[in-house]
């Protein structure tokens, strides 16, 4: 990809959130909010526990009813460019007892490529054999998707996502529960697609690691706080006012370090 097109592509929006409002049971859990979110980052968004993070997520994906608002995802509705965005639903919202082989479930990222007969050709095996190789499940492709370990199946869910070859990642908890090479494998993995022109939107907790991971955090609680610069962002004032008393800060040469939560 040349130099010029990569900055063309990073001055673009992947996504346009305009008074976004979603309430369950009717209760606004979401209050309404708008963003615009640069194609070519990785994003986390962050906030306290109950703070409508997923919700978000959901609502841009158009997997919850909304109250209200507008989203476009590189300038278009959502359902015209779906076969373009790739989501990592929460490890909680998966049934792993389903019976379906490793090698299955990364298949199901070539699914929205297919057409209404999903017929697997050699290229789809390829992209699917290349996706399971690069979070290194290759030996595990035929292993049923409940016998493996919770790192393990968050790689197979990532690499369902790299076989969809979509330009917009949505992904929720990724690093929730597994072990370190799963997170370096995750992390290696979210970098290279980024140095592709991609956008990446994950789901994240654990603040320590905040600004060593995204590039841009989107903070939220129960509405949209505040979006920018990680480093600007990850700032007294802003996480005040994202997470209120529940974080106990020290500040040491500038930088703020979260000593509890």
């Amino acid at each position: 990809m040349s130099s010029n097109h990569t900055e063309e592509l990073h001055s673009l929006s992947s996504i346009q959130v305009q008074q976004l409002s979603v309430s369950y049971h009717g209760k606004q859990v979401f209050k309404p909010s708008s963003v615009t979110l640069e194609q070519g980052k990785l994003i986390g968004i962050i906030g306290p526990n109950g703070a409508g993070k997923s919700t978000f997520l959901k609502g841009v994906m158009g997997l919850i009813p909304i109250d209200s608002g507008e989203i476009r995802i590189f300038n278009q509705a959502v359902k015209k460019v779906r076969k373009r965005i790739a989501y990592v639903p929460q490890r909680s919202d998966i049934d792993w007892d389903f019976p379906v082989l490793v090698k299955d479930v990364v298949m199901m990222g070539r699914y929205p490529l297919m057409g209404w007969f999903r017929r697997e050709k050699e290229k789809d095996r390829q992209i699917v054999s290349a996706a399971l190789e690069k979070v290194g499940l290759t030996s595990l492709a035929k292993r049923q998707i409940g016998q493996l370990s919770g790192g393990q199946q968050q790689r197979v869910f990532l690499a369902r996502a790299l076989a969809q070859e979509a330009d917009l990642f949505l992904l929720d908890e990724p690093f929730v529960g597994v072990d370190v090479a799963t997170e370096q494998i995750i992390l290696a993995q979210l970098r290279q697609l980024i140095s592709e022109g991609k956008t990446i939107v994950v789901v994240h907790h654990d603040l320590s690691k905040a600004t060593h991971y995204f590039d841009r955090l989107l903070l939220i609680n129960q509405e949209i706080i505040g979006y920018g610069p990680s480093e600007e962002m990850f700032q007294p004032e802003w996480l005040d006012r994202t997470y209120g008393n529940q974080l106990t800060m020290i500040h040491k040469e500038n930088q703020v370090m979260v000593i509890n939560q």
